[in-house]
């Protein structure tokens, strides 16, 4: 692997605590440590005497700045090291404009104090548009490590029209993750708001909720199971009909991690959305995502190979089985 590669998986790698921490922020309602300043903090740079939740903000803000800086070194890494019309430079590029909407995204949260207690629905939309946003710049800086660790040629590694089905399929496959973790967004917006102590207070305040965040928190559950088992039974038939080293075996760490993080929603909400699996249930669904991006960019770049050998294939056989007084038009 090339030190670009390594580079460039160690970035997608720095991001996932970061996303972690950044959800840590939101549970500790610490997301006006900084008041509605931005880039600053209160007022300064580097805030004198913090507090508690100011400590939180704005080490969440470091890491965010200095991944910012490392995705900016990805970026012109890429340019220098990759020729034209390589997919990595792309890629790379859409890195760095997904984490500095993310940065933005990150300052109307703060400059419009949708943070710590705000219940509003603007901020329900803007935090579900955070994460789609987070997982394009997570999709981005995957396919960037991924590209750059296993292809030489220049253009567009993916062919989409050479399996036409597939694509669309994996196309559904990735909108319904991003929906699923955006209601999900929500629903740890709604508990971290509106805490339970009891499954019997959990389920009264289901059948009647009181705000319309508690009336959305039966959404994720509800459709992770739906969708979670039909994406499962999608990328288990994919599998099934590419015998390619790679592709089975992300097939199997997406099956892993889906049951898992099945599992994990389940004592989430039977535990009633403790810190600790928040967080973890977060970093799992990020792997679910990085994982079923990277499986759909190893079988989609395979087909036109495929189509290949079986037109190959079909000649050789056309070949064998002609007489010698019909031509063979290839």
């Amino acid at each position: 692997m090339n030190r670009f590669a390594k580079f460039a998986w160690g970035v997608l790698i720095y991001n996932l605590p970061v996303i972690v921490w950044g959800a840590y922020v939101r549970i500790a309602k610490a997301g006006n440590g900084c008041g509605e300043h931005w880039p600053d903090c209160n007022g300064q740079f580097i805030p004198p005497a913090p507090g508690l939740k100011t400590l939180i903000e704005f080490s969440h803000r470091l890491s965010t700045g200095l991944d910012g800086i490392l995705v900016l070194l990805l970026a012109i890494w890429a340019l220098l090291v990759f020729p034209k019309r390589h997919v990595v430079r792309w890629c790379a590029a859409l890195s760095l404009l997904f984490t500095i909407f993310e940065a933005l995204i990150g300052a109307v949260l703060v400059k419009k104090g949708l943070v710590a207690e705000n219940d509003s629905i603007a901020r329900a939309v803007v935090i579900s548009l955070h994460l789609v946003n987070t997982f394009l710049l997570l999709a981005f800086l995957a396919l960037t490590a991924w590209w750059a660790s296993t292809r030489k040629e220049i253009g567009w590694p993916l062919h989409l029209s050479a399996n036409l089905k597939q694509a669309i399929l994996l196309g559904a496959c990735l909108v319904g993750i991003i929906f699923l973790s955006a209601s999900g967004a929500v629903t740890a917006l709604g508990t971290t708001l509106f805490p339970v102590t009891s499954m019997a207070e959990g389920m009264a305040r289901d059948l009647a909720p009181k705000h319309f965040l508690e009336s959305l928190i039966w959404v994720h559950p509800v459709a992770a199971i739906l969708l979670g088992l039909t994406i499962i039974f999608c990328v288990v038939v994919l599998s099934f009909s590419h015998h390619t080293r790679q592709v089975a075996l992300l097939s199997k760490f997406q099956l892993a991690l889906f049951v898992t993080q099945i599992i994990l929603g389940g004592i989430n909400l039977l535990l009633h959305a403790p810190v600790w699996m928040q967080l973890l249930h977060l970093f799992v669904a990020n792997l679910v995502w990085v994982n079923l991006v990277l499986f759909s960019a190893c079988l989609l770049s395979n087909a036109k190979a495929r189509q290949t050998i079986i037109t190959e294939e079909k000649f050789v056989a056309a070949r064998a089985a002609r007489t010698d007084d019909e031509p063979l038009s290839r």
